[in-house]
């Protein structure tokens, strides 16, 4: 009798399937058998129009090890943290999906070409998909980044992500470390590693060789194309996922990525970049309490008295265009704006446009928007604008100087302007 795990063949009374049968997850009706293609996707299969189900091959119970990592002498280290996401995903034959379990050293045992760049120190900091990373995880993470950044012989740190809410965590790290003698570099991947597919591995390959780079930022390392033939190095604070599967979802927004990286360790420099300091300085105090609205037609305006009611400190609004919100009529948001800035929440002003800047100035309304002491976030997109408030409010909750810092561009969060070959490279 063929069990989960097994390699079946599943003849039916129009086609023959090959593949990995499956548990049936609890979704699906009695009737239904799962089995994983070789392409890596889940189909499944009426038991009404089977004919036969034969074993090609039993699954094999896999022993427990954990490989003892070498060291060669002639070559950097890097430390990777692993936090989970799809990057450290493999399938779970219990549930039919993919779960978080990959640890570094698993990645190792997978792709020993890592081995050819760096020696690997590992450590499983999180087991999340990251959707579920909050801001208590930054914090986290970052106080781990900084133990590894201070060993001496640590030539760089490569931190394993989700990519839901990669940039998220990538934005707010460029945040609290103002100072780094060693790069951070954050990777994932958008297909798991059991899938012929899988980015993977790659993305690891090229984040491991950027992490001995001399370059003094916190990066995203991820597919460029849709091929596998480099990955883009991208500035922290200026990247952003654009699709929720191809494999060269990220990109870098008002500006070009900061380098191209080859599996076969080459690197090609695209812009200036921040240069190494002599040491890593860590600022992990944030306020949580910094909200990110949507603005959309119809919006009730009542919204932003939710967040006066729950005392936040700040909120981020998502205007359109140039960062308009409405102004005029029963949907205005100009009174309320007023209201929370006079409670003393600091509002800030970003584009769902993603590319382009704010401007205060160009129409009236952007005026009426800038007289209620509204902050325009320049080009700054808007979830870099959420983290970064977070990382002000931390420090101060005078509005005068919330301005001056959200106004002042910290680690390449701003553009003072922007070339019009930047728009959707």
């Amino acid at each position: 009798m063929a069990k989960p795990g097994d390699l079946v063949e599943v003849i039916t009374k129009n086609k023959t399937y090959k593949g990995i049968l499956m548990p049936k997850p609890e979704i699906l009706k009695s009737n239904t058998i799962v089995i994983k293609l070789n392409s890596g996707y889940n189909i499944g299969i009426d038991k009404k129009n089977i004919k036969k189900i034969k074993v090609i091959k039993k699954a094999k119970k896999k022993k427990a090890r954990r490989k003892k990592i070498k060291q060669n002498k002639k070559l950097p280290t890097v430390s990777i943290l692993s936090t989970g996401g799809t990057i450290s995903s493999k399938v779970d034959y219990t549930t039919g999906g993919t779960y978080a379990s990959l640890t570094a050293e698993d990645f190792v045992e997978l792709e020993p070409k890592i081995l050819k760049f760096a020696n690997i120190r590992a450590k499983q900091v999180l087991q999340i998909m990251s959707e579920d990373v909050n801001p208590d995880d930054w914090v986290k993470l970052a106080k781990e980044v900084y133990k590894e950044l201070n060993k001496k012989d640590v030539s760089g740190v490569v931190i394993t992500h989700g990519t839901d809410t990669l940039h998220y965590t990538a934005a707010m790290l460029s945040f609290m470390f103002p100072k780094l003698s060693k790069p951070i570099v954050l990777v994932g991947a958008q297909r798991s590693t059991d899938r012929g597919s899988s980015d993977t591995f790659m993305n690891l390959i090229c984040s491991v060789i950027a992490a001995t780079q001399r370059i003094g930022e916190v990066m995203v390392c991820m597919h460029a194309t849709p091929n596998d033939d480099f990955c883009y190095l991208h500035r922290g604070t200026k990247v952003r996922k654009m699709h929720t599967s191809r494999r060269d979802a990220f990109r870098s927004i008002n500006q070009f990525p900061i380098a191209k990286v080859f599996p076969d360790g080459r690197i090609e420099i695209l812009i200036d970049y921040k240069k190494l300091d002599g040491k890593n300085e860590l600022d992990t105090k944030i306020d949580k309490k910094v909200a990110l609205v949507y603005i959309y037609p119809g919006m009730n305006p009542k919204i932003i008295d939710y967040y006066i009611k729950q005392r936040y400190h700040g909120i981020i609004l998502m205007g359109t265009g140039l960062g308009h919100i409405p102004t005029t009529g029963k949907d205005s948001l100009i009174l309320k704006i007023r209201s929370a800035i006079k409670k003393g929440i600091a509002v800030c002003i970003t584009s769902q446009c993603l590319y382009g800047r704010t401007h205060e100035f160009v129409y009236s309304n952007l005026r009426k928007l800038e007289n209620t002491g509204a902050i325009f976030c320049e080009d700054m997109l808007p979830e870099v604008a959420y983290v970064k408030l977070m990382h002000v409010l931390g420090k101060t909750k005078k509005l005068d100087k919330v301005k001056e810092l959200m106004k002042k561009n910290m680690t390449g969060e701003i553009n003072p302007s922007l070339s019009p070959k930047v728009f959707l490279v």
